[in-house]
């Protein structure tokens, strides 16, 4: 796919969306944004978001927010503050796997960073047990029909640049149980080759086990514009085969445009869509969720995008219930 001619040929075809912003409560002075997909625990609603100060780099924190009203999310009060960017949940095994971004700097300076996880059943005392890969975000995990567990990679250095072509791309591996999880597991998954052509990168931001078995993927694809010297970032989707490694039905679902207009944090994230999660609203379509601009949190109602594939397995990832 030629991210660019797909995402015109999306625009074009695709004008008009029912979309809105979401509102955070009691975090005031601070962007929210990048969540974590929205989810149930023990009857309530919530989303994990990455907040902070709208001129502020590598200062970001990540809160608990459960929801409070119509695209309304309120601060969980004394829920756990990580100093993490861009959080991810998933629920395997029946307990809540969470992580985030690590940023790791130098005098101000970006050094590297890596992904942070925890696990638990209790939503505000999660525990801390494995660190991915150097230089790697975007790690995703989902439980398999088998019992097993998938995870997919996003390396990114100059020698898959070289290779591939792609400053990022998706790999991915199966492990027996989430002790297995490590940071040599998740830089040895073998790639999904075919997702980006020279010049795109991208990775998984979040997976859904199909009734069929096949897993759902949501992520993002972006590219350099040169022309408008702005940094595109869209969210997409395919469905893939955890044992035959296919992929099927990778496709734009949404653009930055398909949201409300807004501000960004820098003048060249203006066209800044980084997919966060989706609720399948079980009539042919979903509320997709996503951070817009780097500074704020969209949603969107799109065609449920794995129609022709399943239906999505655990009901903790609906928020109606």
């Amino acid at each position: 796919m030629n991210v660019q001619k797909e995402i015109k040929k999306f625009e074009q075809t695709h004008s008009e969306f029912k979309a809105t912003k979401l509102t955070f409560k009691g975090v005031e002075g601070f962007d929210v944004y990048n969540c974590s997909q929205p989810f149930m625990w023990e009857d309530k609603a919530y989303i994990f978001g990455r907040i902070e100060h709208h001129d502020e780099w590598m200062r970001s924190w990540i809160r608990l927010f459960t929801k409070t009203g119509q695209d309304e999310w309120t601060l969980v009060p004394d829920s756990t503050l990580y100093q993490l960017e861009d959080p991810y949940l998933a629920i395997i095994k029946d307990e809540l796997v969470f992580g985030g971004t690590h940023v790791r700097v130098k005098q101000s300076e970006l050094d590297t960073y890596y992904g942070y996880f925890y696990k638990g059943t209790e939503i505000d005392n999660l525990y801390y047990f494995t660190t991915g890969p150097d230089y790697m975000k975007d790690i995703r995990l989902v439980e398999l029909a088998s019992g097993k567990i998938g995870v997919f990679s996003r390396p990114r250095s100059q020698e898959i640049l070289k290779q591939h072509g792609s400053e990022s791309m998706i790999g991915f591996t199966i492990i027996d149980s989430i002790q297995d999880l490590n940071d040599e597991v998740i830089e040895h998954a073998p790639l999904i080759e075919g997702l980006f052509s020279d010049g795109e990168w991208g990775g998984c931001n979040q997976a859904f086990l199909l009734d069929s078995g096949k897993i759902g993927v949501l992520g993002h694809v972006s590219y350099q514009d040169e022309t408008s010297e702005q940094t595109v970032y869209a969210n997409m989707s395919f469905v893939f085969d955890p044992e035959t490694r296919d992929v099927a039905d990778y496709k734009i679902i949404a653009t930055r445009a398909s949201y409300p207009a807004g501000p960004a944090k820098k003048p060249h994230l203006q066209q800044v869509a980084f997919t966060s999660g989706m609720v399948d609203l079980k009539d042919g379509t979903a509320e997709l969720y996503s951070g817009i601009g780097d500074c704020e949190e969209g949603k969107v109602i799109i065609d449920y995008p794995f129609k022709d594939y399943g239906k999505m397995v655990q009901n903790q990832y609906n928020i109606y219930g």
